[in-house]
């Protein structure tokens, strides 16, 4: 396969999790303002900004409605919903010939229907359009494309894509203060509340939720979940096997973040969340990197505000 189309397929999958993620992250962070009515609406505005790898004018005062057309509609903006459908279209245009008519379809409409401003009391909806029109387009993918490299390459970069985006929504944890309905809300962000019931029997505390999200190998959004997936991937493309131990650097890092979840106390890790799920980023982005320079050499690098930071 061509490196420009395998690019391609790596980075539709991407930004379609890129934008269901940040989807999911903005619309936990407005619940949350609105349950707490104590916190500081500009303080917590800035920090998701920052979160997502943004910046903010220090001299003004910083609104939901500001978060919203800077993190949602701003077409100009490489942490925005609005640019991540847009990218992903954008690659699909230069795969044409490998990927279906359907996902083409499917993608080329959402561009076109993506709207330029959307109003507070709209967020949420406009949110769920998000979710549904991405789980579309990652559908169509599934029952419409052989499971080849071209689909090898679009599900590596949507399950590294998705690990960072679930480490980007514990941390959203650091934004307020740690209450059972903000667990909840973020479960449920993640599609995940229901799966959580089934496993521990009862409401969500700050261990077992994050236990959840971060180490549980049968729940998708799960981050060791992703990230597993991810090295099958990374296995199947590049067969050839070592008596060695692992050759690929995209590889090695990812096996590295995995045994660093594994094998370290949840305990140690909930005392600071925020700086592991950083340290978990920077992580991801280093493997996204030697994914590119393994297949994609002579490609420019996409890159999202803050992603190598």
């Amino acid at each position: 396969m061509l490196s420009r189309i395998a690019e391609s397929l790596f980075w539709i999958g991407r930004y379609l999790e890129r934008a269901d993620g940040t989807a999911r992250i903005l619309d936990v962070h407005l619940q949350l303002l609105l349950e707490d009515p104590w916190i500081d609406e500009d303080t917590a505005c800035r920090s998701l900004i920052s979160l997502m790898g943004g910046e903010a004018n220090p001299d003004v005062q910083l609104t939901r409605k500001d978060v919203l057309a800077l993190l949602a509609v701003d077409r100009d903006n490489s942490a925005s919903i609005a640019y991540s459908l847009s990218s992903a279209r954008e690659n699909a245009r230069r795969a044409r010939e490998i990927i279906s008519t359907e996902l083409w379809e499917c993608l080329n409409t959402t561009h076109a229907r993506m709207p330029r401003r959307v109003a507070g009391d709209k967020a949420h909806e406009f949110f769920r359009w998000v979710r549904e029109r991405t789980a579309l387009a990652i559908g169509v993918t599934e029952t419409s494309t052989s499971h080849d490299d071209a689909w090898l390459f679009f599900s590596l970069g949507r399950t590294i894509e998705r690990a960072d985006m679930t480490a980007r929504l514990l941390a959203t944890r650091s934004l307020t203060e740690a209450s059972g309905p903000s667990w909840t809300t973020i479960l449920r962000s993640c599609g995940a509340f229901e799966a959580y019931l089934r496993s521990y029997r009862g409401m969500p505390s700050a261990r077992n939720a994050a236990e959840f999200l971060l180490l549980d190998r049968l729940f998708p959004r799960s981050v060791m979940f992703s990230l597993s997936r991810a090295e099958e991937y990374l296995v199947a493309l590049d067969p050839t096997s070592s008596r060695l131990g692992v050759r690929e650097e995209a590889q090695r890092v990812l096996g590295q973040i995995r045994a660093e979840l594994e094998f370290r106390p949840i305990s140690e890790i909930i005392s600071d969340l925020p700086g592991h799920m950083e340290e978990f980023q920077v992580a991801t982005a280093s493997a996204s990197e030697a994914i590119r320079q393994r297949y994609f050499p002579t490609s420019a690098v996409p890159v999202w505000i803050g992603e190598n930071s």
